[in-house]
């Protein structure tokens, strides 16, 4: 018994990993999160992406915290927001219905005739209830996803911060910001 609870338990935890919004984290080839290139010794584009349990806000939240972070860790003051953006990707993904993109009765041979003359293949369309149809059973319902994307081009200044909405603090933006992210868990 021990021996099927395990995978099962191990199962839900990852299918519960599966279901959160990206965490603030280093973006992969596999995963969702932040990165920045940079431009000039103090010029970076600074991005952010979440997937769809991400909304839009964290996102561009996220995207703010990590200038500020990158704009400390370069040894700067503070950052300027030269030019920002956050695009949506909206996509439509099927609910329901018992549609498979390897249905369990449909055999890929036909008729296929071989060197000498005989027939090798034939087409799987019968079962044992008659005729079907090998795309019965495709969703009729679909569901809305959007996933957001924040990026910014920053350039980084020292000294104090000059007097306009367009220049952030960065250690006051990390001390505000950071009891409100979400890192993964360890």
């Amino acid at each position: 018994m021990i021996k099927t609870f395990i995978p099962a338990i191990a199962g839900v935890a990852l299918l519960g990993a599966c279901a959160t919004a990206t965490p603030y984290q280093a973006a992969s080839p596999n995963d969702r999160g932040y990165s920045n290139q940079r431009i000039e010794q103090n010029r970076f584009i600074v991005s952010f992406s979440g997937n769809s349990l991400t909304d839009r806000q964290t996102v561009e939240t996220y995207l703010l915290y990590r200038a500020a972070e990158l704009t400390v860790q370069s040894g700067y003051d503070h950052f300027h927001m030269v030019r920002r953006a956050t695009d949506a990707d909206t996509s439509f993904v099927p609910v329901g219905g018992s549609y498979a993109p390897y249905y369990s009765h449909f055999s890929p041979y036909y008729r296929f005739y071989g060197p000498r003359g005989r027939r090798i293949g034939y087409p799987h369309y019968w079962d044992r209830w008659g005729y079907y149809d090998p795309f019965w059973g495709a969703p009729s319902e679909y569901r809305e996803v959007t996933r957001f994307e924040a990026s910014a081009e920053i350039l980084m200044g020292n000294g104090p911060k000059p007097d306009d909405p367009a220049y952030f603090d960065a250690s006051d933006v990390m001390a505000n910001l950071g009891p409100t992210i979400l890192r993964p868990a360890a």
